[in-house]
Protein backbone atom coordinates (compact mmCIF):
# COMPACT_ATOMS: atom_id res chain seq x y z
CA UNK A 1 0.00 0.00 0.00
CA UNK A 2 1.19 3.79 -0.87
CA UNK A 3 2.41 5.19 2.29
CA UNK A 4 -0.11 8.44 1.14
CA UNK A 5 -2.58 6.45 1.00
CA UNK A 6 -2.66 5.12 4.93
CA UNK A 7 -5.64 6.77 7.01
CA UNK A 8 -3.89 8.87 9.65
CA UNK A 9 -5.74 7.38 13.36
CA UNK A 10 -6.43 11.77 14.32
CA UNK A 11 -8.94 11.56 11.17
CA UNK A 12 -10.99 8.77 12.64
CA UNK A 13 -13.71 10.20 15.24
CA UNK A 14 -13.29 7.31 17.32
CA UNK A 15 -9.77 7.22 17.59
CA UNK A 16 -9.60 11.00 18.26
CA UNK A 17 -12.00 10.39 21.44
CA UNK A 18 -10.87 7.44 22.66
CA UNK A 19 -7.23 9.21 22.74
CA UNK A 20 -8.98 12.48 25.09
CA UNK A 21 -10.31 9.64 27.42
CA UNK A 22 -6.67 7.63 27.24
CA UNK A 23 -5.19 11.14 28.44
CA UNK A 24 -7.30 12.03 31.30
CA UNK A 25 -7.08 8.34 32.33
CA UNK A 26 -3.09 8.89 32.35
CA UNK A 27 -3.54 12.15 33.62
CA UNK A 28 -5.32 11.05 36.75
CA UNK A 29 -3.65 8.02 37.46
CA UNK A 30 0.31 9.29 37.54
CA UNK A 31 -1.13 12.55 39.78
CA UNK A 32 -2.63 10.34 42.07
CA UNK A 33 -0.24 7.91 42.33
CA UNK A 34 2.64 10.42 43.11
CA UNK A 35 0.17 11.96 45.75
CA UNK A 36 -0.43 8.36 47.25
CA UNK A 37 3.36 7.64 47.46
CA UNK A 38 4.29 11.07 49.37
CA UNK A 39 1.57 11.12 51.73
CA UNK A 40 2.24 7.68 52.12
CA UNK A 41 5.92 8.79 52.71
CA UNK A 42 5.09 11.44 55.00
CA UNK A 43 2.63 9.69 57.26
CA UNK A 44 5.36 6.92 58.30
CA UNK A 45 8.07 9.56 58.31
CA UNK A 46 6.28 10.70 61.36
CA UNK A 47 7.08 7.57 63.50
CA UNK A 48 9.94 5.81 61.36
CA UNK A 49 13.17 6.51 60.27
CA UNK A 50 13.40 7.20 56.50
CA UNK A 51 14.56 3.05 55.78
CA UNK A 52 11.22 2.26 56.92
CA UNK A 53 9.50 4.75 55.36
CA UNK A 54 11.00 3.97 52.10
CA UNK A 55 9.63 0.31 52.34
CA UNK A 56 6.12 1.67 52.95
CA UNK A 57 6.57 2.68 49.33
CA UNK A 58 7.51 -0.69 48.49
CA UNK A 59 4.36 -2.14 50.21
CA UNK A 60 2.14 0.51 48.07
CA UNK A 61 3.57 -1.20 45.34
CA UNK A 62 2.82 -4.66 46.03
CA UNK A 63 -0.62 -3.72 47.21
CA UNK A 64 -1.39 -2.54 43.72
CA UNK A 65 0.56 -5.42 41.74
CA UNK A 66 -1.22 -8.35 43.85
CA UNK A 67 -4.67 -7.69 42.17
CA UNK A 68 -3.38 -7.47 38.64
CA UNK A 69 -1.21 -10.95 39.24
CA UNK A 70 -4.11 -12.96 40.55
CA UNK A 71 -6.79 -11.45 37.91
CA UNK A 72 -4.74 -11.52 34.96
CA UNK A 73 -5.65 -14.58 33.55
CA UNK A 74 -9.54 -13.31 34.05
CA UNK A 75 -9.09 -9.86 32.85
CA UNK A 76 -7.21 -10.85 29.19
CA UNK A 77 -10.25 -13.62 29.52
CA UNK A 78 -12.83 -11.15 29.67
CA UNK A 79 -11.50 -8.46 27.02
CA UNK A 80 -11.37 -11.00 24.61
CA UNK A 81 -15.63 -11.91 25.35
CA UNK A 82 -17.15 -8.76 26.31
CA UNK A 83 -17.65 -5.42 25.26
CA UNK A 84 -14.12 -3.78 25.84
CA UNK A 85 -15.61 -0.30 26.48
CA UNK A 86 -18.26 -1.45 28.60
CA UNK A 87 -14.70 -3.04 30.65
CA UNK A 88 -13.16 0.31 30.36
CA UNK A 89 -16.05 2.29 32.11
CA UNK A 90 -16.58 0.21 35.01
CA UNK A 91 -12.93 0.28 36.03
CA UNK A 92 -13.06 4.17 35.54
CA UNK A 93 -16.12 4.41 37.79
CA UNK A 94 -13.89 1.97 40.50
CA UNK A 95 -10.94 4.55 40.04
CA UNK A 96 -13.54 7.60 40.39
CA UNK A 97 -14.49 5.85 43.58
CA UNK A 98 -10.89 5.50 45.12
CA UNK A 99 -10.43 9.02 44.01
CA UNK A 100 -13.39 10.05 46.03
CA UNK A 101 -12.70 8.36 48.96
CA UNK A 102 -8.91 9.82 49.49
CA UNK A 103 -10.01 13.01 48.92
CA UNK A 104 -12.31 12.98 51.78
CA UNK A 105 -10.24 11.21 53.82
CA UNK A 106 -7.60 13.51 52.90
CA UNK A 107 -10.06 16.73 53.18
CA UNK A 108 -11.84 15.11 57.04
CA UNK A 109 -8.07 14.77 58.17
CA UNK A 110 -8.73 10.47 58.95
CA UNK A 111 -6.49 9.50 56.23
CA UNK A 112 -4.17 6.32 57.38
CA UNK A 113 -1.54 3.80 55.84
CA UNK A 114 -3.80 1.11 56.50
CA UNK A 115 -6.72 3.33 54.07
CA UNK A 116 -3.90 3.75 51.51
CA UNK A 117 -2.63 0.22 50.95
CA UNK A 118 -6.65 -0.36 50.83
CA UNK A 119 -7.18 2.04 47.82
CA UNK A 120 -4.00 1.01 46.33
CA UNK A 121 -5.44 -2.29 46.38
CA UNK A 122 -8.58 -1.35 44.82
CA UNK A 123 -6.81 0.74 42.45
CA UNK A 124 -4.29 -2.26 41.05
CA UNK A 125 -8.21 -4.19 40.36
CA UNK A 126 -9.29 -1.16 38.27
CA UNK A 127 -6.03 -1.34 36.09
CA UNK A 128 -5.66 -5.15 35.99
CA UNK A 129 -9.68 -4.32 34.05
CA UNK A 130 -8.51 -1.24 32.50
CA UNK A 131 -5.28 -1.95 30.57
CA UNK A 132 -6.18 -5.19 28.72
CA UNK A 133 -9.36 -3.69 27.64
CA UNK A 134 -7.73 -0.15 26.23
CA UNK A 135 -4.66 -2.07 24.65
CA UNK A 136 -7.19 -4.49 22.70
CA UNK A 137 -9.58 -1.59 22.13
CA UNK A 138 -7.06 0.57 20.11
CA UNK A 139 -6.53 -1.54 17.03
CA UNK A 140 -10.24 -2.24 16.48
CA UNK A 141 -10.74 1.75 15.73
CA UNK A 142 -7.80 2.21 13.06
CA UNK A 143 -6.54 0.68 9.86
CA UNK A 144 -4.04 -2.32 10.67
CA UNK A 145 -1.42 -0.29 8.28
CA UNK A 146 -2.16 2.77 10.60
CA UNK A 147 -1.43 0.65 13.70
CA UNK A 148 2.00 2.03 14.34
CA UNK A 149 0.83 5.69 14.26
CA UNK A 150 -1.62 4.85 16.71
CA UNK A 151 0.58 3.67 18.70
CA UNK A 152 3.09 6.22 18.48
CA UNK A 153 0.18 8.59 18.99
CA UNK A 154 -1.34 6.98 22.02
CA UNK A 155 2.12 6.80 23.37
CA UNK A 156 2.05 10.53 23.32
CA UNK A 157 -1.22 10.82 25.02
CA UNK A 158 0.53 8.25 27.48
CA UNK A 159 3.50 9.90 28.14
CA UNK A 160 1.60 13.74 28.34
CA UNK A 161 -0.09 12.41 30.82
CA UNK A 162 3.09 11.08 33.18
CA UNK A 163 4.60 14.62 32.00
CA UNK A 164 1.66 16.71 33.47
CA UNK A 165 -0.20 14.54 35.75
CA UNK A 166 2.70 14.23 38.76
CA UNK A 167 3.04 18.41 38.01
CA UNK A 168 -0.63 18.42 38.85
CA UNK A 169 -0.75 16.50 41.85
CA UNK A 170 2.44 17.67 43.00
CA UNK A 171 1.59 21.47 43.00
CA UNK A 172 -2.58 20.37 43.99
CA UNK A 173 -1.04 19.05 46.77
CA UNK A 174 0.94 22.06 48.05
CA UNK A 175 -2.02 23.81 47.73
CA UNK A 176 -4.40 21.93 49.12
CA UNK A 177 -3.85 17.74 49.41
CA UNK A 178 -7.13 16.86 49.14
CA UNK A 179 -7.92 19.05 46.03
CA UNK A 180 -5.10 16.64 44.46
CA UNK A 181 -7.81 13.46 44.79
CA UNK A 182 -10.26 15.78 43.68
CA UNK A 183 -8.85 16.86 40.47
CA UNK A 184 -7.90 12.62 39.75
CA UNK A 185 -11.73 12.18 40.30
CA UNK A 186 -12.68 14.95 37.50
CA UNK A 187 -10.07 13.52 34.64
CA UNK A 188 -11.58 9.88 35.56
CA UNK A 189 -14.89 11.44 34.79
CA UNK A 190 -14.39 12.96 31.46
CA UNK A 191 -12.35 9.57 30.84
CA UNK A 192 -15.51 7.42 31.92
CA UNK A 193 -17.66 10.18 29.61
CA UNK A 194 -15.26 9.57 26.47
CA UNK A 195 -15.71 5.70 27.07
CA UNK A 196 -19.15 6.32 26.36
CA UNK A 197 -18.84 8.22 23.29
CA UNK A 198 -16.93 5.40 21.72
CA UNK A 199 -19.32 3.64 18.99
CA UNK A 200 -20.27 0.26 18.10
CA UNK A 201 -16.58 -1.63 17.64
CA UNK A 202 -15.88 -4.95 15.96
CA UNK A 203 -15.93 -8.07 18.54
CA UNK A 204 -14.17 -10.82 17.66
CA UNK A 205 -16.59 -14.31 17.71
CA UNK A 206 -16.44 -16.01 21.38
CA UNK A 207 -15.26 -19.36 20.85
CA UNK A 208 -18.04 -21.71 23.27
CA UNK A 209 -16.61 -24.73 22.39
CA UNK A 210 -13.84 -24.91 25.02
CA UNK A 211 -13.60 -24.28 28.86
CA UNK A 212 -13.26 -20.19 30.01
CA UNK A 213 -10.26 -21.73 31.45
CA UNK A 214 -8.62 -23.44 28.69
CA UNK A 215 -8.69 -20.10 26.59
CA UNK A 216 -7.32 -18.24 29.90
CA UNK A 217 -4.45 -20.35 29.42
CA UNK A 218 -4.13 -19.66 25.41
CA UNK A 219 -2.86 -15.88 26.15
CA UNK A 220 0.37 -17.55 28.10
CA UNK A 221 0.78 -20.28 25.65
CA UNK A 222 1.04 -17.63 22.82
CA UNK A 223 3.29 -15.56 24.34
CA UNK A 224 5.46 -18.60 25.29
CA UNK A 225 5.26 -19.96 21.71
CA UNK A 226 5.82 -16.56 19.87
CA UNK A 227 9.53 -16.19 21.07
CA UNK A 228 10.26 -12.59 19.63
CA UNK A 229 6.80 -11.58 21.88
CA UNK A 230 8.48 -13.10 24.37
CA UNK A 231 11.58 -11.93 24.78
CA UNK A 232 10.08 -7.76 24.38
CA UNK A 233 7.49 -8.43 27.25
CA UNK A 234 10.16 -10.11 29.64
CA UNK A 235 13.19 -7.71 28.81
CA UNK A 236 11.23 -5.24 30.25
CA UNK A 237 9.93 -7.02 32.75
CA UNK A 238 13.18 -7.63 33.98
CA UNK A 239 15.00 -4.18 33.46
CA UNK A 240 12.45 -2.10 34.71
CA UNK A 241 12.06 -4.35 37.43
CA UNK A 242 15.09 -3.93 38.85
CA UNK A 243 15.83 -0.03 37.58
CA UNK A 244 12.96 1.03 39.73
CA UNK A 245 14.52 5.13 40.24
CA UNK A 246 11.18 6.40 40.02
CA UNK A 247 9.73 4.60 42.89
CA UNK A 248 12.08 6.62 45.14
CA UNK A 249 11.45 9.67 44.10
CA UNK A 250 9.89 11.05 47.42
CA UNK A 251 13.18 9.81 49.31
CA UNK A 252 15.35 12.04 46.59
CA UNK A 253 12.81 14.81 46.97
CA UNK A 254 12.67 15.14 50.65
CA UNK A 255 16.02 13.43 51.77
CA UNK A 256 18.78 13.48 49.33
CA UNK A 257 18.00 16.61 47.26
CA UNK A 258 15.62 18.28 49.88
CA UNK A 259 13.67 19.90 46.96
CA UNK A 260 9.97 19.10 48.87
CA UNK A 261 6.58 18.18 46.91
CA UNK A 262 7.18 21.42 44.63
CA UNK A 263 10.34 19.47 43.30
CA UNK A 264 9.04 16.26 43.49
CA UNK A 265 6.54 17.22 40.53
CA UNK A 266 9.56 18.37 38.60
CA UNK A 267 11.17 14.92 39.17
CA UNK A 268 7.95 13.09 38.42
CA UNK A 269 7.41 14.82 35.39
CA UNK A 270 11.53 14.86 33.86
CA UNK A 271 11.07 11.16 32.27
CA UNK A 272 7.57 11.55 31.01
CA UNK A 273 8.96 14.48 29.16
CA UNK A 274 12.23 12.99 27.52
CA UNK A 275 8.93 9.92 26.59
CA UNK A 276 6.65 12.04 25.04
CA UNK A 277 9.48 13.86 22.95
CA UNK A 278 10.20 10.65 21.87
CA UNK A 279 6.54 9.46 20.95
CA UNK A 280 5.97 12.21 19.45
CA UNK A 281 8.74 11.86 16.97
CA UNK A 282 7.66 8.19 16.14
CA UNK A 283 4.36 9.77 15.62
CA UNK A 284 5.42 12.04 12.49
CA UNK A 285 8.53 9.33 11.96
CA UNK A 286 7.53 5.99 12.74
CA UNK A 287 10.62 3.19 13.42
CA UNK A 288 10.94 1.20 10.43
CA UNK A 289 14.99 -0.54 10.21
CA UNK A 290 16.54 -2.63 12.86
CA UNK A 291 13.76 -2.38 15.48
CA UNK A 292 14.90 -5.36 18.15
CA UNK A 293 18.73 -4.13 17.61
CA UNK A 294 17.30 -0.69 18.35
CA UNK A 295 15.49 -1.46 21.57
CA UNK A 296 17.92 -3.52 23.03
CA UNK A 297 20.37 0.38 23.00
CA UNK A 298 17.79 1.91 24.71
CA UNK A 299 17.39 -0.31 27.19
CA UNK A 300 20.99 -0.02 28.07
CA UNK A 301 21.09 3.95 27.85
CA UNK A 302 17.85 3.92 30.48
CA UNK A 303 20.15 1.62 32.72
CA UNK A 304 23.11 3.94 31.85
CA UNK A 305 20.69 6.84 33.13
CA UNK A 306 19.30 5.24 35.84
CA UNK A 307 23.01 5.11 37.38
CA UNK A 308 23.71 8.33 36.83
CA UNK A 309 20.62 9.43 38.14
CA UNK A 310 21.16 7.37 41.58
CA UNK A 311 24.97 9.23 42.33
CA UNK A 312 23.84 12.07 41.76
CA UNK A 313 22.93 15.04 44.25
CA UNK A 314 23.02 18.37 41.63
CA UNK A 315 18.88 18.54 40.63
CA UNK A 316 19.96 19.90 37.10
CA UNK A 317 22.05 16.65 36.82
CA UNK A 318 19.37 14.51 38.13
CA UNK A 319 16.30 16.13 35.60
CA UNK A 320 18.81 15.26 32.69
CA UNK A 321 18.97 12.13 33.64
CA UNK A 322 15.23 11.10 34.53
CA UNK A 323 14.69 12.98 30.88
CA UNK A 324 16.95 10.61 29.23
CA UNK A 325 15.52 7.58 30.97
CA UNK A 326 12.31 8.89 29.88
CA UNK A 327 12.87 8.71 26.38
CA UNK A 328 14.79 5.82 25.94
CA UNK A 329 12.02 3.89 28.09
CA UNK A 330 9.47 5.68 25.60
CA UNK A 331 11.68 3.80 22.84
CA UNK A 332 11.84 0.86 24.48
CA UNK A 333 7.93 0.77 24.61
CA UNK A 334 6.92 1.81 21.51
CA UNK A 335 9.07 -0.87 20.01
CA UNK A 336 7.34 -3.73 22.22
CA UNK A 337 3.80 -2.47 21.92
CA UNK A 338 4.10 -2.43 17.87
CA UNK A 339 5.55 -6.01 18.16
CA UNK A 340 2.95 -7.43 20.43
CA UNK A 341 0.00 -5.84 18.73
CA UNK A 342 0.85 -6.34 15.12
CA UNK A 343 2.30 -10.06 16.14
CA UNK A 344 -1.12 -10.76 17.95
CA UNK A 345 -4.35 -11.77 16.28
CA UNK A 346 -7.53 -9.61 17.07
CA UNK A 347 -9.09 -12.38 18.96
CA UNK A 348 -6.22 -12.92 21.26
CA UNK A 349 -5.25 -9.11 22.17
CA UNK A 350 -6.98 -8.89 25.33
CA UNK A 351 -5.06 -11.57 26.73
CA UNK A 352 -1.73 -11.08 25.13
CA UNK A 353 -2.66 -7.59 26.52
CA UNK A 354 -3.23 -8.91 30.29
CA UNK A 355 0.04 -10.75 30.08
CA UNK A 356 1.72 -7.61 28.71
CA UNK A 357 0.06 -5.76 31.58
CA UNK A 358 1.49 -8.36 34.13
CA UNK A 359 5.05 -7.45 32.94
CA UNK A 360 4.48 -4.40 32.79
CA UNK A 361 3.03 -3.57 36.12
CA UNK A 362 5.30 -6.39 38.00
CA UNK A 363 8.41 -4.08 36.32
CA UNK A 364 6.20 -0.82 37.58
CA UNK A 365 4.64 -2.17 40.68
CA UNK A 366 6.51 -4.93 41.77
CA UNK A 367 9.60 -2.82 40.87
CA UNK A 368 8.41 -0.25 43.06
CA UNK A 369 8.13 -2.74 45.92
CA UNK A 370 11.81 -4.04 45.30
CA UNK A 371 13.40 -1.30 45.48
CA UNK A 372 11.96 0.11 48.41
CA UNK A 373 12.68 -3.26 50.05
CA UNK A 374 15.96 -2.83 48.82
CA UNK A 375 16.28 1.01 49.94
CA UNK A 376 15.61 -0.20 53.19
CA UNK A 377 18.17 -2.58 52.89
CA UNK A 378 21.10 -0.86 51.38
CA UNK A 379 19.97 2.89 51.38
CA UNK A 380 18.34 4.36 48.71
CA UNK A 381 21.57 5.47 46.48
CA UNK A 382 22.94 1.81 46.03
CA UNK A 383 19.39 0.03 45.61
CA UNK A 384 19.17 2.59 42.49
CA UNK A 385 22.33 2.24 40.96
CA UNK A 386 22.69 -1.39 41.51
CA UNK A 387 19.09 -1.34 39.75
CA UNK A 388 20.69 0.39 36.50
CA UNK A 389 23.66 -2.22 36.52
CA UNK A 390 21.33 -4.69 36.38
CA UNK A 391 19.30 -3.41 33.68
CA UNK A 392 22.41 -3.93 31.49
CA UNK A 393 23.44 -6.68 32.41
CA UNK A 394 20.04 -8.02 31.44
CA UNK A 395 19.68 -6.76 28.47
CA UNK A 396 23.34 -7.90 27.03
CA UNK A 397 21.97 -11.55 28.45
CA UNK A 398 18.42 -11.28 26.40
CA UNK A 399 20.56 -10.39 23.16
CA UNK A 400 22.45 -13.48 22.97
CA UNK A 401 19.74 -15.75 24.86
CA UNK A 402 16.73 -14.55 22.29
CA UNK A 403 18.69 -13.83 18.78
CA UNK A 404 15.02 -12.70 17.18
CA UNK A 405 15.00 -10.22 19.13
CA UNK A 406 18.43 -9.05 17.86
CA UNK A 407 17.69 -10.16 14.42
CA UNK A 408 14.32 -7.83 14.49
CA UNK A 409 14.76 -5.79 11.43
CA UNK A 410 10.99 -4.57 11.05
CA UNK A 411 7.47 -4.81 12.64
CA UNK A 412 6.27 -7.10 9.68
CA UNK A 413 4.81 -10.21 10.24
CA UNK A 414 6.49 -13.05 8.38
CA UNK A 415 2.72 -13.07 6.29
CA UNK A 416 2.58 -8.88 6.12
CA UNK A 417 6.67 -9.50 4.83
CA UNK A 418 5.41 -11.80 2.09
CA UNK A 419 2.52 -9.58 1.32
CA UNK A 420 4.46 -6.69 0.88
CA UNK A 421 7.25 -8.52 -1.67
CA UNK A 422 5.03 -8.52 -4.60
CA UNK A 423 3.98 -5.07 -4.80
CA UNK A 424 8.00 -3.65 -3.55
CA UNK A 425 8.64 -5.84 -6.80
CA UNK A 426 6.75 -4.26 -9.14
CA UNK A 427 7.61 -0.80 -7.79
Amino acid sequence: MNSGSIRHPISIPDFRVYLIGRLSAVLSQHAMMLVIGWQAYNIARETMSTSASAAQLGFIGLAQFIPLFLLTPVTGWTADHFDRRHIARWSLALQIFCAGALALATYEDWVSLPLIFAIAALLGVARAFNGPALSALAPNLVPRESLPKAIAISSVAWQSGMIIGPAIGGYAYAVAPAAAYGVSATLFGVAFLCMCLIGKVPRPERDRRRRPIAQMIDGLAYVRRNRLVLATITLDLFAVLLAGATALLPVYARDILHIGSAGLGHLAAAPGVGAGLTALWFSFRPLKTDVGLKMLGAVVIFGIATIIFGLSTWVPLSLACLLILGCADMFSVYVRQSLIQLHTPDEMRGRVSSVSQLTISASNELGEAESGFLAALVGPVAAVVFGGAGAIVITLAWARIFPELRLARTFDTPETARDRQPTENAT
